[in-house]
Parts: structure tokens; C-alpha cells; sequence
């Protein structure tokens, strides 16, 4: 039944190529946007778990 409704809608066939075209384009940003991140900030965020509550936590003093 649900197949009949959906064939009988007319231009339904372009719906999965928007829904494809979103999600690679959203990745693809996504990819993009890591790759190009600041190496510095990244190290901070990955230091911030191991760190005392007690430090002082801005990004300015980075650690290497």
C-alpha cells in the first residue's frame, strides 16, 4: 500500500538525492573543517581531562 502512495507522488525521485547531496556535503565540511583546525587548540582540548580543576585553564598558555 505504501509503495502505490509513494510512487503516485509526482517528483518524489529527487527527494534521495537532496537527502544524499546534505549528508556528503555536511561531512565533507566536516572533514574539512578538522583537518584545517588549529593544531594548538587541539592540543589543549586533548590536555583538559588530565588537567586539575584547580589550574588555570585558558587557551593562552598552551602547552607542547
Amino acid at each position: 500500500m505504501y509503495k502505490n502512495v509513494l510512487q503516485a507522488i509526482d517528483g518524489i525521485e529527487i527527494y534521495p538525492l537532496i537527502s544524499f547531496s546534505i549528508f556528503f556535503v555536511f561531512f565533507l565540511g566536516l572533514i574539512v573543517y578538522v583537518a584545517l583546525m588549529d593544531k594548538k587548540y587541539v592540543q589543549a582540548m586533548s590536555c583538559i581531562a588530565c588537567e586539575d580543576e584547580t589550574e588555570d585553564t585558558t587557551f593562552e598558555g598552551v602547552r607542547q
